[in-house]
């Protein structure tokens, strides 16, 4: 998707260690489809380099007043670089960079740009996590609020000292994720809440055994991406997985069993707009958890299993206003096994995929898949990305959203 086709960025880069993530950034952002330029403190560039900054941009690197031209001296213009963008970034921000932006000191080309910009101006700030909370940061960070720029949030996880807790720049695919939603208002699923399980779930037969499946979480987790672009809140419940969130919007609901995932979809199918049951739910459970570590021995052992609930078929006769998408994972008679379950589940949609089809299903990076409507009306797609897929998926869907 190019979310941000025909769109000016001017990223300036203070002198912090987060700056080792910009080019990313830029990557980022000019894979997203906008055009970059980049500015930076000259400190900046002990942590990255203006060469790899002006590859990755196609475009020169400032970070002085002058620049050399053939021995002739050339004076960048502060003034047109920020009439130039139609939103400036400021990523990493640092302690420094803050302080002089809400006293209005102006040492360094970036400073000049900020003070003479008329686009609007997105902050990532980015220091240890004492720093950040100190009376005086906050201060400046509430003073720059004041003057109209955004302040993004900053992340929490451990820091260049060692410590740990906020303080972090955001990761570059969450900033990302904020200019794409400023320069995208109007997104088809703005102000939707929209359900997606994921993963598999795992049913204990002691405390190191369980009744498991081959899936991976990524169908899941592309769908769940693909609707926060969309410009939804997602609520995404996953069984284990090694599958990582990206987008500030999407919350990560952890679960196990079937059992417990089973609770998560109840505490909130009624709100949402779009719910999607793409997690691998184990059919059937021991019907009794052993405390111990069952020991092998010379004998056959026999487990009794019952049914899981079926979370699928709960949503489908709860269903109100919500359009319900299911899947179906399927083996042989495909297309005839699909449409009873699209029947018999109440869904409004159900993805069909085989495992006879190669680079589909489980643990791949790939999938193909046929998009069955409640009418019976089909699109069938290629072999393409679990990405790809995702964003097939919802083409089918939005325009059948109520």
């Amino acid at each position: 998707m190019s979310l941000l086709s025909g769109t000016k960025i001017l990223l300036g880069i203070s002198g912090g260690i987060a700056a080792y993530k910009t080019p990313l950034l830029v990557r980022e952002l000019v894979k997203n489809g906008a055009e970059v330029r980049v500015v930076m403190t000259p400190s900046a560039k002990d942590f990255v380099t203006p060469l790899t900054l002006a590859t990755v941009s196609t475009n020169p690197v400032l970070s002085s007043f002058t620049s050399t031209d053939q021995d002739n001296p050339l004076w960048n213009d502060h003034v047109k670089l920020g009439l130039w963008a139609d939103l400036f970034l400021i990523a990493p921000a640092t302690s420094n960079t803050l302080s002089a932006m809400a006293q209005g000191r102006c040492n360094n080309l970036l400073l000049a740009v900020y003070l003479s910009a008329k686009c609007p101006v997105f902050i990532a700030p980015a220091m240890d996590l004492d720093m950040f909370a100190h009376p005086s940061n906050q201060k400046n960070i509430k003073t720059l609020s004041s003057f109209g720029n955004k302040l993004l949030p900053v992340g929490e996880g451990f820091l260049a000292s060692g410590l740990e807790g906020k303080g972090r720049m955001l990761e570059p695919q969450q900033i990302v994720n904020y200019v794409v939603d400023f320069f995208n208002p109007n997104l088809p699923l703005k102000d939707k809440l929209v359900l997606i399980t994921a993963g598999p779930t795992y049913e204990a037969i002691d405390p190191v055994r369980f009744i498991g499946n081959h899936a991976s979480g990524k169908m899941g987790f592309a769908l769940a991406e693909v609707a926060a672009n969309l410009g939804a809140k997602v609520i995404l419940v996953s069984g284990p997985t090694t599958e990582k969130i990206r987008h500030p919007q999407i919350e990560l609901k952890a679960v196990v069993s079937a059992s417990k995932m089973f609770e998560m979809v109840k505490e909130t199918y009624d709100s949402v707009d779009i719910a999607i049951a793409a997690a691998a739910v184990a059919d059937y459970k021991p019907d009794r958890k052993e405390e111990q570590k069952i020991k092998k021995n010379a004998g056959h052992m026999t487990l009794n299993l019952v049914p899981t609930q079926d979370i699928l078929a709960y949503m489908g006769t709860h269903k109100k206003a919500q359009y319900l998408l299911g899947f179906a994972l399927e083996t042989n008679n495909e297309l005839e096994n699909a449409l009873e379950k699209l029947e018999r589940k109440n869904l409004d949609g159900i993805v069909l995929n085989s495992l006879q089809d190669a680079g589909a299903g489980f643990s791949v990076p790939t999938n193909k898949i046929t998009f069955i409507h409640s009418d019976k009306s089909m699109h069938a797609f290629p072999l393409q990305s679990k990405d790809a897929c995702a964003e097939a998926i919802f083409d089918q869907i939005i325009p059948h959203d109520s």
